[in-house]
């Protein structure tokens, strides 16, 4: 009996030979590899660390490429140790690998649908570092309180990915929440995953601040930008910045600092604001301006096309009913719904909890096909 069920194993493994074909010429993994040789004998030359900007940006990308291949290389190794222990256990009619060969079947399933999202990525800035900006719409507290969730959602989101993040900005809420807050994912792909992200969020629950515990309807921005060390085309000139400087009111208690080192940073041209208060020194702080700038127009110069930065005006969100690409309902039941691609889910606890997989996923595939709605 167990002969047969691994014979249907052996036939399940054996149709996943041409997917990994597939999906190795879909993920480039042989140009990789030839870039991946390249630049590591660039690293080998004499003085190639006395620039440390570009020694830090090489080494970046060849961390990017091992991953890459190392996810790919793993996925095959899997295959092919899934598909021998199947062949040995049906010659030896042994049904006590059987549950091994199904969960290895199971895995293989799963991973090789992971690394075809990853091969979707395909965006000029989507193997990048996000920036994330939180934005509270109107409504006070509960709105504050709101964009805290989802500050701690994608905060978790990233944990579970083994992502590091870095707070920017921090503005703390009148009474609860937060007003507004920026910080930076750092991850392979980490702009391309998470870029799904970008709008507005709409909460429906009974408010916790209403002491007569009436349902509300809250509304969160959130802005997904890609970290852009360095960008020929995205030039910023020193007279297109205005620089203020301020003192740091500190992020719930944290960093904060008698000395104006606080950096705000005006673009001009565009009217677009960034801010960062996190580090104890201004220097760092301008320096983490800068890249947020550049972020926040390298990503209205791909929304609106512009030949030059100084084509783009400023992009307002509409933070209110109706703009919302995303839909949390805690009461009268409780529902997670996009509006752009119609994924759902009734687990709200575990969306809150990071667990947004789902939506990303379901978000790539619908933009792949053209599907998504406006």
């Amino acid at each position: 009996m167990a002969v047969i069920e691994y014979d249907a194993y052996k036939q399940k493994l054996l149709a996943l030979e041409p997917t990994l074909k597939e999906l190795e010429q879909a993920l480039n993994i042989e140009s990789a590899r030839k870039e991946l040789s390249e630049l590591q004998i660039e690293t080998e030359q004499e003085g190639f660390w006395n620039d440390v900007e570009r020694s830090q940006r090489i080494a970046q990308k060849i961390k990017r490429l091992e991953n890459k291949i190392k996810k790919y290389d793993h996925l095959v190794s899997d295959w092919e140790d899934t598909l021998t222990l199947c062949e040995m256990a049906q010659e030896e009619d042994d049904a006590s690998q059987l549950d091994e060969v199904a969960q290895g079947c199971e895995t293989l399933e799963k991973e090789i649908s992971e690394r075809r999202l990853a091969a979707l990525l395909t965006g000029e800035y989507d193997a990048n570092n996000a920036i994330l900006t939180f934005h509270a719409g109107a409504g006070g507290t509960e709105a504050q309180d709101w964009t805290e969730m989802l500050y701690r959602m994608y905060t978790r989101w990233a944990e579970r990915h083994g992502f590091t993040y870095q707070l920017l900005d921090y503005e703390d809420g009148d009474e609860a929440g937060i007003k507004s807050a920026s910080i930076l994912i750092e991850g392979d792909n980490a702009y391309g995953y998470l870029k799904s992200e970008n709008g507005v969020h709409r909460l429906v629950r009974v408010s916790p601040f209403d002491a007569n515990a009436r349902r509300q309807t809250s509304f969160s921005a959130l802005e997904v930008m890609p970290e852009i060390e360095d960008d020929s085309e995205i030039e910023i000139r020193p007279e297109e910045i205005e620089m203020q400087v301020f003192r740091s009111s500190g992020a719930g208690g944290q960093h904060i600092n008698k000395t104006s080192s606080a950096v705000r940073l005006i673009h001009i041209p565009t009217g677009v604001v960034v801010s960062c208060q996190t580090e104890r020194s201004q220097f760092q702080n301008r320096d983490n301006c800068m890249k947020m700038l550049r972020a926040k127009l390298a990503e209205m110069k791909a929304q609106q096309h512009a030949e030059k930065i100084s084509d783009i005006k400023g992009v307002q969100m509409k933070i209110e009913w109706g703009s919302q690409i995303r839909s949390y309902v805690f009461m009268p039941y409780t529902l997670v719904k996009d509006t752009r691609t119609g994924f759902e889910t009734g687990n709200i606890q575990n969306v809150m909890d990071g667990d947004i997989d789902g939506f990303i996923n379901a978000y790539l595939t619908a933009s792949a096909n053209g599907t998504l709605k406006k």
